[in-house]
């Protein structure tokens, strides 16, 4: 995927707010697992619980550092038929999976595009009619050019949209299709655009090997209604203690960019550091995510260090830009 294309991330970025912009997201992995075992060897090691959604369905889930609580992966889990599983891990972390899931790697049999927009389902659905009717993190089968593809109501944008896994034989196929039908190619600047303002995490950025579920705000996908996932003991720890930190938005006041890696003061005071920034569209403003101390609270004025000088901005509540998605 390109960072982007002729049009330009901004472009990009407000197709998919506005009408339909396409993604090729085939770096991404995935892991199927199949068997009357599958269910129960994701229930122990992943953090959410399957019991809450059935086939045709998927869900978000996370991969613990065992000994830590650290978020080794986050992952997608589309439940295809009653014994088998996608796992859908980041591109960089598919062998990580395979290393306490053991299925079988088909990332390099399919490729997978990404529609997402409020036009996205009816621009899709003269070629895929199950996209019009699949549901917000449903999963559907269908065909195209005769081939059998999947239809999951899922995506990376906080926009409605949907994730098509197709053979790598009609990929282009379908691709141009959708070009045609009036779809806007985007890239890797407007996915990252989007996610931000969207308040979605990305590994390495908000999640990683030292930063827990708890600690990134995402406490509804640990379940600990389960006895037993991959860092279980680590979380119920943490949730005893309190966190060390947590995740936070950060709105400027102008279009000056926030970027990752800066220092947030509080009265001169270094509270924490960004994670992600970037300018958005949407806001025109700079906007970032970013770990503080945990008794920061929403509405306190910082500023943010870039090359020297600080950036005024706000601590703001997720997501900056509403989600839409479909119900």
């Amino acid at each position: 995927m390109p960072l982007s294309y002729p049009s330009g991330t901004v472009l990009e970025h407000m197709a998919a707010r506005t009408g339909a912009a396409m993604f090729d997201v085939s770096h991404l992995g995935t892991v199927t697992l199949e068997g009357e075992l599958a269910f129960d060897l994701l229930q122990k090691t992943l953090t959410n619980d399957l019991n809450k959604i059935s086939p045709g369905k998927s869900q978000y889930t996370h991969l613990l550092d065992g000994s830590t609580g650290g978020v080794l992966d986050d992952i997608i889990v589309w439940w295809t038929d009653t014994y088998v599983f996608n796992i859908m891990p980041n591109a960089s972390n598919t062998a990580r999976v395979l290393d306490v899931i053991p299925g079988t790697d088909i990332t390099d049999q399919r490729a997978i595009i990404a529609v997402q927009g409020p036009r996205a389902r009816g621009l899709v659905s003269p070629l895929i009619p199950e996209a019009a009717d699949v549901k917000h993190f449903g999963v559907t089968k269908s065909k195209f050019m005769g081939q059998p593809i999947l239809v999951a109501g899922t995506g990376y944008t906080g926009e409605d949209g949907i994730e098509l896994s197709v053979p790598n034989e009609v990929a282009p196929a379908l691709w141009n299709d959708l070009v045609g039908l009036g779809a806007t190619p985007a890239g890797l600047g407007a996915r990252d655009t989007l996610r931000l303002e969207a308040g979605l995490p990305l590994h390495g950025h908000e999640l990683g090997e030292g930063i827990t579920p708890l600690q990134a705000g995402l406490a509804w996908v640990v379940s600990f209604s389960k006895p037993e996932f991959l860092g279980r003991q680590a979380l119920l720890e943490e949730s005893k203690y309190g966190i060390a930190r947590k995740l936070v938005g950060l709105r400027g006041f102008t279009r000056q960019p926030l970027r990752q890696e800066q220092q947030i003061l509080l009265g001169g005071r270094r509270i924490g550091f960004t994670t992600s920034g970037n300018f958005s569209p949407v806001l025109q403003v700079g906007i970032a995510m970013g770990f503080v101390d945990p008794d920061c609270m929403i509405g306190q004025q910082v500023t943010v260090e870039s090359k020297g000088k600080e950036i005024p901005a706000e601590i703001v509540t997720l997501p900056f830009v509403k989600k839409a998605y479909s119900k």
